[in-house]
């Protein structure tokens, strides 16, 4: 018996490499005790929210008795909250942003959602740098598209203009980065961002023979602009000085969308937000069609006590040195292990590439082509095995579209970090050793 469709069946069956590890933490949490095992799948903020949140909440305690406290608001957000939005991001974006360009959403999540079900074509394809958050295939195929992964430039995934440029067919809607970036850390540079938007610009005449003024001159143009989407849940996060530009400024048809749950340690109260660049042609259709979207998912309005926590709070981040240690602690980590990684730029993951002979690692050769001992070097899912016999627990590279790397998070505390230490040099030696898991039993069997 058929109880769910076709597509949701195949889904669960592949359903993501995240919740999969996290669920195989819980059985060996069950079987070891919760202190001998590492966690390092789930990026879940351990952080307590920031003060401003506890005095807001204690505030809004001794008010919620009066009429419509909780009630409806419109679909966009409480106004005041979108007013305070506005301002904040009109400074972070450098763009003059009124309470017009911005509406308050369900999370970052939501906020693509909310996007997606407004622009999106049943095939209409969105590009994005991979590897990539594995949630966007879902976001996006929920609304008929088709996610394109195009791959970043190894080892440190930065932008990879060429491949971009050759991937824009008629059927591109969107191009969708994230930086800070989940799952490599990267922070995109205002060089490549402002390569990519002269690159969106300069493809019109090679889709169309209809031209449109950046000035916003109206329905002269191409009649579907390929939108540049820029999800920046990590924007706060960036380490060493790294500058993480506006894309608002560079290119009319930008959107920003971001979140409070790792900046404010909000994670649980969903409330994030979509912010229009100012330039955009008929952005007030737009934003209306987002507003509707907002209602018609049934979102309806962002959590109403979420909303004035963001309005209290905005400004206020969680302590950032606190992710530096952690990630300069993992760092040593796995530098001591031998395990190669371009050291995270923001946000709260690490990408490593899985450990294995150095002759067998040869870029754009094929195992085939390297002989039986380049067949048993250990892939992505392999290596995670060995780090669960450590007590390790991570994310198999497959999981955000890159086999041969596997991701770890650094949003738990330090010690938990320094206690992996010698698991991970174990699994590393075995890995560089050619020893793989044998036999059944694995929680990674597939």
């Amino acid at each position: 018996m058929q109880v769910v469709s076709t597509n949701i069946s195949h889904i669960l069956q592949n359903a993501s490499w995240i919740r999969r590890m996290f669920e195989a933490g819980i059985e060996l949490k069950q079987k070891h005790g919760a202190d001998s095992v590492c966690d390092f799948t789930l990026g879940n903020p351990d952080l307590p929210p920031v003060a401003e949140v506890g005095r807001t909440l204690r505030r809004l305690a001794g008010a919620v008795d009066q009429p419509l406290a909780l009630g409806y608001m419109p679909n966009a957000g409480l106004p005041s909250t979108r007013q305070r939005l506005a301002e904040y991001l009109a400074e972070e974006q450098q763009v003059p942003l009124t309470a017009q360009h911005v509406v308050v959403t369900c999370g970052a999540a939501g906020g693509l959602n909310v996007i997606f079900r407004t622009i999106l074509e049943p095939g209409d394809e969105v590009l994005c740098p991979s590897p990539y958050f594995v949630e966007y295939g879902f976001y996006v195929g929920n609304y008929g598209g088709k996610l394109v992964p195009v791959p970043a430039k190894p080892p440190t995934f930065g932008l990879d203009l060429d491949a971009l440029a050759a991937a824009i067919t008629d059927k591109t809607r969107v191009v969708l980065l994230d930086s800070p970036n989940n799952p490599t850390g990267v922070v995109y540079q205002r060089g490549e961002l402002e390569a990519l938007a002269a690159l969106l610009w300069d493809s019109r005449p090679r889709l169309s023979n209809d031209r449109m003024t950046p000035e916003g001159g109206g329905p002269t143009g191409r009649d579907r602009p390929i939108y540049l989407i820029s999800d920046e849940p990590y924007r706060f996060l960036a380490y060493d000085g790294v500058e993480v530009p506006p894309i608002l400024p560079l290119y009319p048809f930008s959107v920003a969308v971001g979140s409070f749950s790792k900046s404010l340690s909000l994670a649980g109260e969903r409330v994030g937000y979509i912010a229009v660049s100012p330039s955009m042609p008929q952005a007030d259709q737009f934003v209306a069609g987002l507003i509707l979207c907002n209602r018609i998912l049934g979102y309806v309005n962002a959590p109403v006590i979420g909303q004035r926590l963001v309005e209290a709070a905005l400004g206020a981040t969680v302590d950032v040195a606190i992710y530096q240690s952690r990630r300069d602690a993992m760092a040593r980590i796995l530098r001591d292990a031998g395990i190669e990684f371009a050291l995270p730029q923001g946000a709260f993951y690490f990408f490593p590439k899985v450990p294995g002979p150095a002759d067998n690692r040869v870029e754009g050769v094929s195992p085939s082509d390297r002989g039986q001992d380049a067949r048993d070097t250990m892939d992505d899912l392999q290596f995670c095995q060995l780090l669960q016999d450590e007590l390790i627990l991570a994310v198999p590279g497959r999981g955000f579209g890159l086999p041969g790397y596997f991701r770890l998070t650094y949003c738990m505390d330090e010690a938990i970090i320094r206690r992996a230490a010698s698991g991970f040099q174990k699994a590393a030696d075995r890995a560089r050793a050619g020893r793989k898991r044998k036999g059944p039993g694995s929680t990674l069997d597939t």
